[in-house]
């Protein structure tokens, strides 16, 4: 009886089992592959347009600027022969040459490959350069600090008539060719602070910030009224360059002039002012500094009547 009681109880919970619904489980076999979207365990929205969308917002905001112009030229969906176009990054055309990544350099590489090119905006900061790279035509703005570059030529910075920017800081440069400057029509800031420069080459007239700090110019690194012609330049930093003297002329236009932790030891009456015009007045020139140099300001009272305020320097 006992025996039949056990068999009993067994048959029970097995159709007990066999017969509770499995809610949970999903079985990825080739018969569900029919099923609707809608009646799955986990639906998910589809929209193939939508998705369409998401791609191109997902492109606009990793890529940069100029490499979405190349995304946006070119559709997502099939396009004949003829209606495909090459895409286009920074300017499309340079003098040394280009490709869709800017010209090549000496070793063969695109410079947009070794640097960031950002609209007419390039990057060369710390990338071990030894040399200027080739830049596109319509570069405006050129940045190659923390490199190893020792050399400006002559034609490193040929027909680039919309460059307005030029931070060379803290590389090797001792030699500048007197003409690497000078033939650009839009330069307005020129950076080439903490290098080895002994000579200035000669500026163009459109500059309005110029810093050669920390280099190696001394007595006779800057030409005779190598300001002179400068007549939009504002602002002119020569800290540390062991000079010997103020140089002058200087423009009207100026209002910063930075030149502590020299040599100067004198000034003259008239660096800064007019001896015989006491009516003029210099409002432009708000900003001398003269700390960390062994001269006495105080010698020269005069030579301070047409600034608006006096230079920061020494007084005893």
């Amino acid at each position: 009886m006992q025996t039949f009681v056990n068999v009993f109880l067994g048959f029970f919970i097995f159709e007990s089992v066999g017969a509770a619904p499995l809610s949970d489980t999903i079985i990825y076999d080739s018969e569900f592959y029919d099923i609707p979207l809608g009646e799955l365990p986990h639906p998910f929205a589809y929209d193939e347009n939508k998705q369409s969308d998401q791609i191109e917002t997902d492109v606009g905001a990793e890529l940069p600027s100029a490499i979405q112009e190349s995304f946006s030229s070119a559709s997502l969906t099939e396009e004949t022969e003829d209606e495909v176009s090459t895409p286009k990054l920074i300017d499309g055309s340079s003098a040394q040459g280009s490709g869709v990544l800017g010209p090549q350099t000496k070793d063969g590489l695109p410079t947009c490959f070794l640097c960031t090119c950002l609209g007419t905006t390039v990057y060369c900061d710390d990338r071990e350069l030894d040399a200027v790279p080739p830049l596109p035509k319509k570069t405006t703005y050129f940045y190659s600090r923390y490199n190893r570059i020792k050399k400006i030529s002559r034609n490193d910075f040929a027909n680039l008539n919309h460059l307005k920017r030029i931070d060379l800081t803290a590389n090797f440069i001792s030699d500048i060719h007197k003409d690497a400057f000078r033939r650009l029509p839009q330069l307005q800031e020129l950076v080439l602070r903490d290098n080895r420069i002994r000579q200035l080459p000669d500026l163009p007239s459109t500059l309005t910030f110029l810093d050669v700090s920390k280099n190696r110019l001394g007595r006779r690194g800057i030409p005779n009224e190598a300001f002179k012609n400068l007549d939009d330049l504002q602002h002119l930093y020569i800290t540390d360059n062991n000079l010997d003297h103020i140089p002058l002329p200087l423009p009207e236009s100026l209002q910063a002039l930075h030149l502590q932790n020299n040599n100067i030891q004198e000034m003259h009456e008239d660096t800064f002012c007019k001896m015989r015009d006491f009516t003029y007045v210099r409002r432009a020139l708000e900003d001398i500094r003269l700390d960390g140099n062994p001269i006495n300001l105080s010698k020269t009272p005069y030579a301070y009547m047409c600034l608006p305020r006096l230079p920061v320097g020494n007084l005893i």
